[in-house]
């Protein structure tokens, strides 16, 4: 639906079906901060509910129909169904219905400089990054992240100028409903199987994504990727290509790790920019940072102060986040729950481990753990100790077929010490006995995983 929200009078209601999610909750606020009134429901009451009552929002706990009567736009998230009371009213309220993917587009058509983050890998990374680089250069941008980021407090930013920032998800092909003026690909890899047929048909919809620039923007993309490549070729598309080495736009150079931390050169085709030190680890960062800066440059950003920015960011929440300790372990937290993911995590932290590396992992969905399954089997060979826990069904039900005890015990085969441990409580238990002073213990995965590292480092 090509629907505009300038044309909306002053003061309207609108209101959001599962206000309290990371995403739906930052589309609340902008509409609050733009003075439209603004209700919601969610099923539990949260820090990001209470957030946005304070700010003025009328949040209520149960979904009924009545909650809706009054509403001139609803919108609701993907997880809501034809069966749910409030879309069941909205279908037949006559109010304008949209769905997350549709009302954040429309949002972006409200901005003349508009960018849409996407990649089957390092999205909230890199636009955590761009954020503390447009921050740093006094470009007050809007921003909507899918994580917490600590320079905007929380997953939100509403800024006064033309700039907007945003992740952009191929899960349901939701990027394509959405008004980007630069398309950023960072990466295309399998990943929403149980929406996607084959990796041709992701190809496709991250071009048709990249098309939506066409005649009015520009497309940052990683020339090393294969797949980007298969992508954009053809297009006719402004493409700014970045890579680490010779062959790309923008490139990084002269790579080196100090502390564990890269640092380098960025280079626009011959000529020297700037040089960077990230507080981030992994090559996957070198890569962000050269996607931001690329971004940056074409936008006419001071570089010297957006390097000030980037070299600032030290990670996004649950992005390769050090928790603490726990009996002399260091304790850090990711998100990662793609094989593709995990490996790169786990490179990164090879400078930072002294003595054994533990790994407790928690799948995500089904349909991804057994489309991946062999990937999977591959992704933990210089894990020392692997404890795998029960998958995170998220939005499906369990298929009868994949167990989360088969996967530990087909990467065991592999020479692994993995294992099966079914609760939090076990795992706590089992990693209280067994970690040692200097052991390095990564809690992983896109579900609820992190309480076992919260809980490991209260304690």
């Amino acid at each position: 639906m090509n629907f505009d929200i300038s044309s909306l009078p002053a003061g309207s209601h609108i209101h959001f079906i599962g206000i309290g999610g990371i995403s739906m909750s930052g589309l609340a606020q902008i509409m609050l901060k733009k003075g439209f009134k603004v209700s919601g429901s969610d099923r539990t009451k949260s820090n990001i509910t209470d957030k946005l009552q304070s700010l003025g929002a009328t949040v209520y706990f149960e979904h009924k129909r009545e909650n809706v009567s009054e509403a001139d736009v609803i919108v609701y998230t993907a997880a809501v169904h034809s069966d749910n009371p409030e879309f069941d009213a909205a279908q037949k309220s006559g109010a304008i219905l949209l769905s997350r993917a549709e009302f954040l587009g429309a949002i972006m058509k409200l901005y003349k400089n508009a960018v849409g983050i996407s990649g089957t890998h390092g999205k909230t990374t890199t636009t955590a990054m761009l954020t503390h680089a447009l921050i740093a250069a006094h470009f007050d941008p809007t921003v909507s992240i899918g994580g917490e980021l600590d320079i905007i407090g929380g997953n939100i930013k509403t800024g006064s100028s033309e700039y907007f920032v945003t992740e952009a998800c191929e899960y349901t092909n939701s990027f394509l409903e959405f008004f980007p003026t630069v398309a950023v690909i960072t990466n295309i890899d399998e990943d929403h199987m149980d929406f996607f047929a084959n990796i041709d048909e992701i190809i496709e919809s991250f071009r048709k994504f990249a098309l939506l620039t066409k005649g009015k923007g520009f497309v940052v993309a990683c020339g090393s990727d294969e797949n980007v490549k298969k992508a954009l070729d053809g297009t006719g598309l402004e493409i700014k290509f970045y890579g680490i080495g010779d062959g790309f736009e923008y490139c990084a150079k002269n790579l080196n790790y100090e502390s564990g931390y890269p640092a380098f050169e960025v280079w626009h085709n011959d000529s020297f920019m700037t040089s960077l030190r990230l507080r981030v680890p992994g090559e996957h960062n070198v890569l962000n940072a050269l996607a931001v800066l690329a971004v940056c440059d074409n936008w006419n950003v001071d570089i010297s102060l957006a390097k000030n920015g980037i070299e600032s960011f030290y990670g996004a929440k649950r992005r390769f986040e050090k928790k603490g300790e726990f009996c002399g372990a260091l304790i850090i937290d990711d998100y990662a729950h793609h094989p593709a993911e995990i490996q790169a995590t786990l490179k990164a932290a090879k400078p930072f481990v002294k003595n054994r590396l533990w790994c407790v992992f928690q799948p995500h969905t089904y349909s991804r753990t057994k489309m991946l399954w062999d990937e999977f089997c591959e992704s933990f060979d210089n894990v020392d100790e692997l404890i795998i826990t029960n998958i995170y069904a998220a939005r499906e039900k369990f298929d009868g077929v994949t167990r989360p005890e088969k996967l530990a015990e087909e990467i065991a085969k592999r020479g692994v010490k993995a294992r099966f441990i079914g609760t939090f409580d076990e795992i706590e238990s089992v990693i209280k006995s067994e970690i040692k002073e200097g052991d390095t213990l990564f809690t992983m995965g896109a579900g609820d995983i992190v309480n076992v590292a919260d809980d490991l480092f209260k304690q």
